[in-house]
C-alpha cells in the first residue's frame, strides 16, 4: 500500500512538471513581454528608464504645451501712399511716353508675425522690423482672443521690440537659465508662417555666436528648425519647453555650387539668445529704450597673418568720432586695443558687448598698441546715441 501511495506522489510531481514546462513554452512562445514582466526584466526598472533617456524622448508634446499658450500671432498694419501709373490712351505717344504718373492713392499692408508673452500683465516681445511703420498692432492670443497692442519701446540694433496689450493673467513663457544652449541640442520653433496660423518645426543647434551683419549687436543661435516668414518674433525653445531664443532669420543668399550654379539654402535659421533679448526688454521696460555704454569709436577685428591658426585677439580703432570720449582720451584711427579693464578683448563683437554693458558714466582703460609702443587710456563711458547718429 505504501509503494502505491509512492507511486502516485511520483506521477502528479511529475505531471505537474510537465505542465509547468508546457505552460513555460507557451509563453515564452507567445507572450515573451509578460515573461520579461514575471521575471522583474529590466525593462521596467530605474536602469531601462535610463536607457530610454538616452533614445530621447517619444513625442515633444508636453515641450510645445507648456510653450504654445505664450506664442502669439501678430499682424502689423501700415498705409503707405503710392502713385499709380496709368498708359498714355495714344498708341504713338505710348511708344515714347509709355505711362503717365496718376493720383496718389493709400493702401493700407499688413505684415504677419509672432510673439512671445513674457509677462501675464502683457508684455510681449517681437521683433523689430515685425512692427515697424505700423500704425495699427493686433495680437492674437492662443485663446483665440484678439487684443490692441501699443509699442512700449523698440531697439533696432538687435531687431527687438516690446508691446503691451490689455490683458491680465495672460501664460508668462518659460525662460530657460543662463547656461547658453549647447550645438546638438534639440529645439522647437514655434510662430505664424505664412499666416497659416501657429505652427510647430523641430531641429537641433547648429551653431552659436553667430554673427551676419544685420545689425550692431549679434550673437544668433544658428538651427535647422524651418523659419520662414512670418515666425519672426516667435519662440525658440528647448526640449523642455523653456524658451531660449527669439526667431529672427533665416538665410536666403544662394549659394554657388560651381559651373554658374546657385542653389538656395536649407534648415540655415537665426535666433536671438534669451539672454540678450531679457536684457533689452526689461529696459525698455524700464526706460522705454535700451541704455549703453559708448567709448565713441569705430573698430573691426585684426585682419588675419597669412599662415596663422585661429583668430588674433584685440581689434584696431578705424574711427574716432569727434567730441566722444575716445576723442578725448586721444585714442587714434590704426590703434590696436587689446584689453579693457584688464580683461583681454577677443575681437569686435567681444569689445561693442562689453562697453555696452557699461552704465554711461563709468571710467574704464583701455590698454593696447600704438606702432609697436605699449600705450593705456582712462575715458568715461558715456550712453550710445542713435544708430542714425553714430556712423554705424
Amino acid at each position: 500500500m505504501q509503494s502505491r501511495r509512492y507511486h502516485d506522489i511520483a506521477v502528479f510531481v511529475l505531471r505537474s512538471v510537465v505542465v509547468g514546462l508546457a505552460a513555460a513554452f507557451v509563453l515564452t512562445v507567445f507572450a515573451p513581454g509578460l515573461v520579461e514582466r514575471l521575471r522583474g526584466s529590466p525593462g521596467v526598472t530605474a536602469g531601462a528608464e535610463t536607457s530610454y533617456a538616452r533614445r530621447g524622448p517619444v513625442s515633444y508634446a508636453e515641450a510645445v504645451g507648456r510653450a504654445s499658450p505664450s506664442v502669439v500671432n501678430i499682424y502689423a498694419n501700415r498705409i503707405t501712399t503710392l502713385r499709380r501709373a496709368y498708359p498714355v490712351p495714344d498708341p504713338i505717344n505710348q511708344r515714347l511716353l509709355g505711362y503717365v504718373a496718376g493720383p496718389l492713392i493709400q493702401r493700407r499692408d499688413q505684415s504677419l508675425g509672432s510673439g512671445v508673452i513674457f509677462s501675464a500683465d502683457g508684455y510681449v516681445l517681437t521683433n523689430n522690423h515685425v512692427i515697424t511703420g505700423a500704425d495699427d498692432i493686433q495680437v492674437l492670443l492662443d485663446d483665440g482672443r484678439v487684443a490692441q497692442a501699443q509699442v512700449t519701446g523698440t531697439d533696432a540694433e538687435t531687431d527687438l521690440a516690446v508691446l503691451k496689450i490689455d490683458a491680465k493673467g495672460l501664460p508668462a513663457i518659460d525662460v530657460a537659465d543662463d547656461a547658453p544652449p549647447t550645438v546638438g541640442d534639440v529645439v522647437l520653433a514655434i510662430g505664424n508662417p505664412a499666416g497659416f496660423g501657429k505652427t510647430v518645426t523641430m531641429g537641433i543647434v547648429s551653431a552659436t555666436g553667430r554673427q551676419l551683419n544685420l545689425s550692431a549687436y549679434e550673437d544668433f543661435i544658428q538651427t535647422d528648425a524651418a523659419i520662414n516668414a512670418g515666425n519672426s518674433g516667435g519662440a525658440l525653445i528647448n526640449a523642455l519647453g523653456e524658451l531660449i531664443g527669439i526667431n529672427t532669420a533665416v538665410y536666403n543668399k544662394p549659394i554657388s555650387t560651381g559651373l554658374g550654379r546657385a542653389q538656395m539654402p536649407e534648415g540655415i535659421g537665426f535666433a536671438i539668445p534669451v539672454t540678450t533679448a531679457k536684457t533689452v526688454l526689461d529696459q525698455i521696460i524700464k526706460h522705454g529704450h535700451v541704455i549703453r555704454g559708448w567709448i565713441g569709436a569705430e573698430y573691426t577685428d585684426i585682419p588675419p597673418v597669412p599662415g596663422a591658426t585661429g583668430r588674433q585677439p584685440g581689434v584696431i580703432v578705424m574711427r574716432v568720432l569727434p567730441e566722444s570720449p575716445a576723442a578725448q582720451a586721444n585714442l587714434q584711427p590704426g590703434d590696436l586695443l587689446l584689453k579693457i579693464d584688464g580683461v583681454a578683448i577677443a575681437d569686435q563683437g567681444d569689445l561693442l558687448t562689453r562697453e555696452a554693458a557699461f552704465a554711461p558714466g563709468t571710467k574704464v582703460r583701455l590698454e593696447g598698441l600704438r606702432g609697436n609702443m605699449p600705450f593705456a587710456v582712462d575715458l568715461v563711458l558715456v550712453q550710445r546715441p542713435a544708430p542714425s547718429t553714430t556712423g554705424a
